[in-house]
């Protein structure tokens, strides 16, 4: 758990602020109570517009443990390390929202706002890649949420992480919307040299402005094509992840995305459908009037075609890539683009990465002091 008190989801009111994606704080569907704002006849509402910009908030969390491990056969990783939980990029689709509920916040805007840290996660690391037994495989670093998200840039917890898994010769695959993944070039380069890493870049739409609607504090999508052409020139395996591909929205774009990715060198490609689970459906949808209000009927409506008639499906097998005549299509453009680019399919599960190399560092031994 976080150290410090938790804040109740109702100290934010609802409104669209600067800088930040959801519009709202959802009640912690956990609690037996819920909090809604409620204009008493003196326009206490009325300026919900000029709201000032909401500060971020850094707790400390004291983790259990370093890796979390998952059965799911629709993820093709069963271990992954996250040094951060929230997500300051602002995503409003992002599915990791609903599990900030979980210690006591909402997936609304204190998912964006109140970030937890885990400065003991590379020493509890060492300590597990070290435990007798231990059989490694690749671990996804950053699976919840954002690796690189701008607190990392000051507290650096990724780069501890990544440089333990250097030491081991332990495989990773990174999946992130920054390109402050640049800043740990010097390392990526030693885990390549071994073939122990993979580096995906997800860009979610080439339109910049619609980025920064969707994805406000993430890397612009030039910067993201940047950091894919910089990986790939330092001989870093790289790919795109076009996600969440949003049916009306953004999916058009899917085959540009992929070529502009492969021509700054992604040599691997994946996609994912929009995912609404719990929460996200709130949010997504109050996004969608505040920021495209013409658009946000067809959007739904097309969401439902590709989860039999709901805003969401949780199936195994399904939930990726969705259902009906329009999910299939947009895999076939897919499948089309990918054969036609020349390139391979995926790899956040980190398959082909050489897990062989993975060695225990050995401890210098003291020479015991003279009495």
């Amino acid at each position: 758990m976080p150290d410090g008190l938790l804040h109740p989801a109702s100290a934010i009111l609802p409104g669209a602020r600067k800088g930040r994606g959801a519009i709202s704080n959802p009640a912690i569907r956990f609690e037996t109570t819920s909090r809604e704002a409620f204009d008493d006849g003196w326009d206490s509402l009325a300026d919900l517009a000029d709201l000032p910009p909401l500060p971020t908030t850094l707790i400390r969390e004291r983790a259990k443990s370093a890796m979390s491990w998952n059965d799911s056969p629709d993820i093709g990783f069963d271990r992954s390390l996250n040094p951060y939980r929230g997500c300051e990029h602002g995503c409003v689709y992002c599915y990791a929202r609903p599990s900030h509920a979980y210690v006591g916040y909402s997936p609304g805007l204190d998912f964006e706002t109140k970030l937890m840290f885990k400065p003991d996660l590379p020493a509890l690391l060492e300590k597990e890649l070290s435990r007798p037994g231990y059989v490694a495989r690749p671990v996804a670093l950053g699976a919840n949420t954002d690796p690189y998200q701008p607190i990392e840039r000051t507290l650096g917890i990724t780069r501890q992480v990544l440089e333990v898994l250097d030491r081991f010769s332990h495989p990773v695959t990174i999946v992130t919307k920054s390109a402050g993944v640049l800043r740990d070039l010097d390392i990526l380069k030693r885990l390549a040299a071994r073939n122990l890493v993979h580096v995906c870049l997800s860009v979610t739409t080439l339109d910049a402005t619609l980025a920064r609607r969707m994805e406000p504090r993430a890397a612009t999508p030039t910067r993201r094509l940047a950091a894919i052409q910089a990986l790939a020139e330092a001989g870093i395996p790289v790919g795109v992840l076009a996600a969440p591909m949003i049916p009306g929205l953004n999916d058009a774009e899917l085959e540009r995305i992929l070529e502009r990715s492969v021509a700054h060198g992604a040599t691997r490609a994946g996609y994912v459908l929009l995912r609404l689970p719990l929460e996200i459906k709130q949010l997504f949808e109050e996004w969608l009037h505040q920021h495209v209000p013409d658009r946000a009927a067809r959007v739904l409506a097309l969401v439902r075609q590709t989860r039999a008639g709901k805003l969401n499906s949780s199936e195994f097998g399904q939930r990726q890539t969705g259902t009906g005549v329009y999910a299939d299509m947009l895999a076939r453009r897919f499948a089309v683009a990918v054969q036609r680019l020349g390139i391979g399919r995926g790899n956040v599960s980190g398959q082909g990465l050489d897990s062989a190399r993975f060695c225990v560092p050995r401890v210098p031994e003291r020479q015991l002091a003279l009495l």
